[in-house]
């Protein structure tokens, strides 16, 4: 039960025997959440505020009236008018403890919620270009974009995990290179990397030590075939669709361990090469030149600057400042190639013909100015779809209270894998939802070693596996700890503030599940862990000096009942708030 979409019924009920006459827009428009002040109850309502016009009557005046109705509901204790003409509730004890057996009944299925409808919708999150390992830069757009189709499955959307694999264009070709360079070493080649260097177009950009096994299987599948006698290079037409078609290879399932390590799972994988080789591109973007939306056409130099190698020239322009953007954008390049933005609207396209019309994408930071225009072609392309963008910000990684520094195309970079081996999955994912999405952040090796509360992952894990202890103990000392049985225990023994408080704490987790997924914020979901993590070590603490709110106390056997099923729907609530962000619950702490 999400008490709040509960009440929001009872309170536009009430209104409706009030004022039968308010038009239905404005009663659906009547909002129920908890008020700022947890002093102020537990539910508010703004309906005297949104009726106040409707009505004739002044908001406070029409508040009071319907304050006076809804303490008439048996779950009401108390309904009062604060302010201008919010109403506020507190709810009667019994109706919230009673939540508990709900919490019990429905096990991991708690909090799960069905205003996503089965909606299909379409989550493209890493996407990292297939040129070397994971690094830490790329771990943060995983794990938001895992957590949140995790999250909007747990809503009632039916989720498809995608992954775009930029397998086209120059960064693959440079891929192709230094694989090459690596196959020609293998082969014990006479050049030096200088003098390979220099036939290289732009130069060698990707120097790491992760190519040598690809250069080694190069050599061991091919042998001298693709080069000149004495391990010399041979033209690029002899070897360049092989080594590039076969690096990709290596680096994908490079790049697939590495998110299996890290709990990271994509039902698709769509290949940019082969929307170009398909000519999915082309057909794309012949439908938006039938339409008026692309022309050719001279654009103005960059704003407040004209750099020295800027010519004007005609271009093939896409209109998207038809809907929105600043300036129409180029769609192919001056050999006649198309560029990645072409490229990309194609994608989209594709998702829309698959019959997706919720988009949403996970980008780094640096690709925000990439929004309007893609935000503009999804709009060319289906004016009614939804499309959204996550952008994740840095992360700074730091050990010993210095920066980890890392650089992909030196090959100095700290991997994925690597950070993964020395703190665990389960930290790297729960950590990188400790903060917004759109906020930079410190992964801080040390800090998330601390077993204190200043470590979030630790504080909300150690609050799971105290659960575990205490049901472990009680079932030792002969309590029946099934949550079934829990669920009949006399709860009116739950009667202390302290745990009227961590009740009220997990019957709001169904609302956080509903408001996080339609605010594609999966970090709110981190937060809340920790809200209810915290609201039951301090109970815990609280039975260590009280006797009479321990946990387990065999001479009283009703109130342990009771106190149990509060324990077992912390665990629950904890579990599944784990689970939906893809973090393993555990059972005891080492």
């Amino acid at each position: 039960m999400n008490i709040f979409s509960t009440f929001r019924e009872v309170v536009r009920e009430a209104v409706l025997r009030l004022a039968p006459d308010v038009p239905a827009e404005l009663v659906a428009a009547i909002g129920v959440e908890p008020p700022r002040d947890a002093a102020h109850g537990d539910i508010a309502t703004n309906a005297a505020l949104v009726l106040a016009k409707a009505t004739r009557q002044n908001p406070r005046a029409f508040g009071e009236r319907l304050a006076a109705e809804l303490a008439q509901h048996p779950a009401v204790a108390c309904a009062e008018v604060a302010g201008p003409g919010f109403v506020n509730l507190s709810l009667e004890p019994g109706f919230l403890r009673a939540r508990l057996a709900d919490i019990l009944h429905a096990g991991a299925d708690y909090g799960s919620s069905t205003i996503g409808g089965g909606e299909r919708v379409n989550v493209e999150y890493v996407s990292a270009n297939p040129t070397g390992p994971m690094h830490i830069g790329h771990c943060r757009g995983a794990v938001v974009g895992d957590a949140l189709a995790g999250l909007l499955t747990k809503a009632g959307f039916a989720v498809t995990r995608e992954y775009f694999v930029n397998d086209a264009g120059a960064q693959v070709e440079a891929l192709a290179w230094a694989a090459y360079w690596r196959y020609l070493q293998a082969l014990g080649t006479p050049l030096t990397e200088a003098e390979f260097e220099a036939l290289v177009p732009g130069g060698l950009q990707y120097r790491g030590a992760y190519l040598v096994p690809v250069g080694e299987g190069l050599a061991r599948r091919h042998g001298l075939s693709l080069c000149r006698e004495g391990a010399r290079p041979a033209e690029p037409s002899v070897w360049m669709e092989t080594v590039r078609a076969e690096a990709v290879a290596a680096m994908m399932e490079t790049i697939r361990d590495d998110l299996a390590a890290l709990g990271v799972r994509h039902d698709v994988f769509v290949s940019e090469a082969e929307l170009v080789a398909s000519r999915r591109v082309h057909e794309t973007l012949e439908r938006l030149t039938e339409r008026g939306l692309i022309y050719t056409g001279v654009l103005d130099p960059p704003k407040g600057q004209k750099p020295e190698d800027w010519e004007p020239r005609p271009q093939t322009l896409f209109r998207s400042t038809a809907f929105g953007d600043d300036i129409d954008r180029p769609l192919r390049k001056s050999d006649g190639s198309f560029t990645y933005f072409a490229n990309d609207i194609a994608n989209h396209a594709d998702k829309l013909a698959r019959g997706f019309r919720r988009i949403v994408q996970v980008w780094g930071a640096d690709h925000a100015g990439y929004v309007k225009r893609m935000e503009a072609a999804v709009r060319a392309l289906d004016e009614g779809a939804s499309f959204r963008v996550l952008l994740c910000q840095i992360v700074h990684l730091m050990k010993g209270g210095e920066p980890v520094r890392m650089s992909k195309r030196a090959g100095t970079f700290v991997t994925l894998r690597e950070l993964i081996d020395e703190v665990g999955r389960d930290v790297v994912r729960f950590i990188m939802l400790t903060r917004r999405s759109d906020a930079q952040m410190e992964f801080d090796l040390d800090r998330v070693r601390e077993q204190t509360k200043d470590n979030p992952v630790f504080y909300v894990q150690y609050a799971h596996a105290r659960c575990r202890s205490v049901l472990r103990h009680a079932a030792s000392l002969g309590f029946d700890v099934h949550p079934a049985a829990l669920a009949a225990a006399p709860l009116d023994h739950l009667s202390d503030e302290a745990e009227l408080a961590l009740i009220r704490t997990l019957v709001a987790w169904p609302r956080v599940v509903e408001q996080a997924a339609v605010a594609y914020e999966p970090h709110r979901l981190a937060f809340y862990l920790y809200d209810v993590a915290a609201a039951f070590h301090g109970l815990w603490n609280r039975g260590r000096d009280e006797a009479e709110l321990r946990f387990i106390q065999p001479e009283a056997p009703e109130p342990t009942r009771a106190r149990l099923a509060l324990v077992q729907a912390t665990a629950t609530v904890i579990a599944s708030g784990l689970e939906t962000i893809g973090v393993t619950p555990v059972e005891e702490m080492r």
